[in-house]
C-alpha cells in the first residue's frame, strides 16, 4: 500500500498500491512507452528482495509471500562477444525460467516476447506465460502486445493493469491502475522526442 521507490526523491516520488489476490498469480502491466511499467515491476521485485534482507520497505503496509527464487529478465544484455542479440539474450533467460521456476518462485519479465517478429513474439509470450501459469509461479510481466492484453483479460488468474500517461503534456504520470489495459502511445512519445511529423 502506497509503495514508493526508495531511490526517488520522497518529495516527487509517486506512491502506488499493488495487489495480487487469489486466484490471480500473474500481473500483466500494460501502457505507454516511458510510462512506468518497468518501474512498477522493479518496485515490487526490489521490495521482495529488500524484505528478505531485513530492510524496511518504503510503503504504508506490505504483505509479501516467501519465494524460493526470484527470476528477472529486465533490460537488454545483448553481447557481440557472446553472439547474443537482444532477442537471444531475452530468450536465453526466459528458457532458464521455464526450466527452473517453481510454484514458489517470483518471475519478472520485462517486455516478454519482444525483439523479434511481433506475431511470433506474441505467440512466444503467451506460451511462456502459459508455462509459468501451469507451474503456479507468481509472475509479473510487461507488454505492448495487443494479443497478450486480450489473453490476460480472458483468464481469471491474470490481473491486467496499466500505467497512466498525460496526453496533454506527453509525459508519464507513473500512476498504476489495476483492471485496465493501456495503449502504447508510440506516436505521441515519438513526437515528444522530436521525430518529425512527416
Amino acid at each position: 500500500i502506497k509503495a514508493r521507490h526508495p531511490l526517488i526523491d520522497p518529495k516527487t516520488v509517486v506512491a502506488n498500491d499493488y495487489h495480487l489476490k487469489d486466484p490471480q498469480r500473474t500481473l500483466l502491466i500494460t501502457g505507454p512507452n516511458t510510462g512506468g511499467k518497468t518501474v512498477s515491476m522493479k518496485i515490487i521485485g526490489l521490495f521482495v528482495l529488500m524484505s528478505y534482507c531485513g530492510m524496511p520497505v518504503t510503503c504504508e503496509e506490505a504483505v509479501l509471500p516467501y519465494f524460493d527464487r526470484v527470476f528477472a529478465d529486465i533490460g537488454d544484455d545483448q553481447s557481440v562477444v557472446e553472439s547474443l542479440s537482444s532477442f537471444s539474450s531475452h530468450i536465453q533467460k526466459q528458457a532458464e525460467v521455464c526450466r527452473e521456476a517453481t510454484g514458489d518462485s517470483l518471475v519478472m519479465l520485462d517486455e516478454v516476447g519482444s525483439g523479434t517478429d511481433p506475431r511470433e513474439g506474441e505467440s512466444l509470450a503467451i506460451a511462456i506465460l502459459n508455462e509459468l501459469r501451469k507451474r503456479g509461479c507468481m509472475t509479473i510481466a510487461t507488454t505492448h502486445y495487443s494479443r497478450l492484453k486480450a489473453y490476460g483479460k480472458r483468464h481469471d488468474d491474470i490481473l491486467v493493469s496499466s500505467v497512466q500517461f498525460d496526453m496533454e503534456k506527453l509525459m508519464p504520470t507513473y500512476r498504476y491502475m489495476e483492471g485496465f489495459s493501456g495503449s502504447s502511445n508510440a506516436f505521441a512519445v515519438a513526437q515528444r522526442y522530436g521525430l518529425p511529423s512527416s
